[in-house]
């Protein structure tokens, strides 16, 4: 056997001659990673000296953390002044159906019925100028990222100011601060769904745009036939987490009077004198539904991913070492190989090509270098 041969068995993973089964039956079967499978690429498991380290500092965090929370407690149960917080004189009128009937459940209504005009309205906006953003003729295109970066830049309290009192001056002053909180949010959120759609767009294969183009549609028709509802399908697990956000920016409408979940709940407060109850019990509603919205968006891209060529999911980051083996990129690729054989490794790479390929004598050298398996000889 020549040099190039041996080197080529002493590589990682190449099986030498000894070991190498008679018959494809004698393999193992290679077992592939779960697609659900988040082990980590970037950092080794720990072992037992930084598991018990890491086992002691949250012992200790959570002894701290039980501390601070009973020296909360005890201070609203004796508070320097006014009456102990923690009595149930001032939980049962926050607690009561009287509450929920009067106070809460109108603000929740109002909350949720300027979020998801706000969310619709949003992805109209988004989808608009995202594609305006993507069109190949200048004006559009300039016209619409200038819309879309003023959006992003103007805080969206500011535009439920301008447009409140904007509002009341041409005539709808009963409904003006319901217009500014829907149509605020709408321009702010929108403008966030617009970059959904351009990087939605923009992480699709090329592929997907030279297929259609090779089959005589017009850019503007591959953009909107092909590219944009793959897109759409693949953000749809990042517009889900902006419906939390919007939700919650909702409660910036208490600022001009809109009768939202907060500022009924501020009203609940000022006629019982139970300000902190009432808000308490405001902040576990909203921690309900977006807990309940961050669920729905956790269990969205593995049903999402099969519906589109574009990435559902935020890609993992890649490791620093660009020749580490848990490089993120190797191990897709490991996963969608198709072995030969019932999953038996082959004898050699298929690309392998040694250091010391030459022009002369190609065909031995080919032969060489494992190509050609069957032969072994490659000097016959």
């Amino acid at each position: 056997m020549s040099a190039t041969t041996s080197a080529i068995s002493s590589l990682p993973g190449s099986p030498t001659p000894s070991s190498a089964p008679d018959s494809a039956e004698n393999q193992p079967k290679l077992t592939r990673r779960a697609p659900d499978d988040k082990r980590s690429v970037l950092f080794d498991e720990p072992g037992p000296k930084a598991r018990r380290k890491i086992a002691i500092a949250n012992t200790i965090g959570a002894i701290v953390f039980i501390v601070l929370i009973a020296l909360v407690l005890r201070r609203l149960a004796n508070p320097p002044q006014g009456q102990n917080q923690l009595s149930w004189s001032l939980w049962k009128p926050a607690l009561d159906w009287q509450a929920w009937q009067d106070f809460y459940l109108p603000g929740l209504l109002s909350t949720v019925k300027a979020s998801i005009l706000a969310v619709i309205g949003s992805v109209l906006f988004g989808v608009v100028f995202g594609i305006g953003r993507l069109l190949n003729f200048g004006p559009i295109r300039w016209l619409s990222s200038i819309i879309v970066e003023f959006c992003r830049a103007v805080p969206v309290l500011l535009f439920m100011i301008f447009l409140w009192q904007a509002f009341a001056a041409i005539g709808f002053a009963d409904n003006s601060a319901f217009l500014a909180v829907t149509w605020g949010l709408i321009l702010y959120n929108g403008s966030v769904v617009a970059e959904l759609v351009r990087s939605g767009v923009g992480n699709l294969p090329h592929g997907q745009r030279e297929a259609a183009l090779a089959l005589g549609m017009s850019p503007v028709r591959s953009l909107m036939s092909v590219e944009v509802p793959q897109a759409l399908i693949a953000m749809l697990p990042a517009l889900i987490t902006q419906l939390v956000v919007v939700l919650k920016d909702t409660a910036l409408g208490s600022i001009i009077t809109y009768t939202e979940l907060l500022q009924e709940s501020r009203r609940l407060g000022s006629s019982y004198f139970n300000m902190l109850q009432a808000l308490v019990v405001a902040a576990v509603i909203y921690f309900v539904l977006s807990y309940l919205l961050s669920r729905l968006a956790e269990g969205l891209p593995n049903r999402m991913q099969r519906r589109t060529a574009g990435f559902a999911v935020e890609p993992v980051q890649a490791p620093i070492a660009i020749l580490d083996p848990s490089n993120t990129s190797m191990i897709e690729r490991a996963e969608e190989r198709e072995l030969p054989l019932s999953g038996t490794e082959p004898d050699f790479h298929d690309h392998y090509h040694g250091s010391n390929a030459v022009s002369g004598h190609w065909r031995t050298s080919h032969q060489e270098h494992g190509h050609e398996p069957m032969r072994s000889d490659p000097k016959e």
